[in-house]
């Protein structure tokens, strides 16, 4: 399979005082085309860094950073807004979803930012709507949602743009566990059309549901294993 996300020693910090603390020491790895990889790790642990730096949201200090053959390392800030805008799906705990838009509004941001005019959006956005099981609430505010109905709003979102990968911050974690269930079926279903996803937790159980774990502690990769290896334990 082909390799979407190449990093090799990855370190960042940040200044404290007089004192730069680091963040995260000579991080290294892949995730190829198809793959569902969960980074897992404790609070604390760099894994909101990494997943920064794999989304474009922030830069690293040191290392070599590819994304779908682009050198990230290299990229100046208005190349990184259009590679956040057409290579990534932003999934997050806490949806993001504009208050004040309605559904339609919500899932379409992206190809409007595109340059996209409104009527071509929205019909680009309904096949995702209606795989998504949302149809009947697209005129519909967030308020007037679910948790899980807003993920799947989210998870709309994020896939609308058919990005190179789509990157989930904890997307469980705002969610009672029937709707955790639902979204991490949901995230196997992207995966097995083709989806490559990569999903930040410090869940094991939600981890699992990945087909590979890549272990983060104290801004270290300590180890990988797949889930059939992780059942085993």
């Amino acid at each position: 399979m082909e390799e979407l996300i190449r990093m090799g020693n990855i370190c960042k910090g940040y200044t404290m005082g007089e004192e730069k603390v680091p963040i995260l020491k000579n991080i290294s790895f892949t995730v190829k085309q198809g793959e569902f990889v969960a980074i897992l790790g404790p609070s604390g642990s760099g894994k909101t860094t990494l997943m920064n730096i794999i989304g474009c949201m922030d830069v690293m200090d040191e290392g070599e950073y590819f994304l779908n053959g682009r050198a990230i390392h290299a990229a100046r800030e208005e190349e990184l807004t259009e590679i956040r805008n057409r290579e990534i799906g932003f999934i997050f705990q806490n949806y993001q979803l504009i208050p004040t838009y309605n559904i339609m509004q919500n899932i379409s941001i992206p190809l409007l930012m595109r340059g996209m005019s409104r009527k071509e959006a929205e019909e680009k956005c309904m096949p995702m709507i209606e795989m998504l099981d949302i149809a009947h609430r697209i005129s519909h505010k967030p308020s007037e949602l679910s948790g899980g109905q807003k993920q799947r709003v989210a998870i709309a979102r994020a896939l609308v743009g058919e990005p190179a990968i789509l990157l989930a911050d904890e997307p469980t974690g705002a969610l009672d566990t029937t709707s955790g269930k639902e979204v991490l079926r949901l995230f196997k279903e992207l995966n097995d059309m083709g989806n490559t996803i990569v999903m930040i937790t410090h869940d094991l159980n939600v981890a699992k549901s990945a087909g590979r774990i890549v272990h983060i502690i104290d801004g270290e990769l300590t180890d990988e294993a797949s889930v059939n290896d992780m059942n085993k334990m």
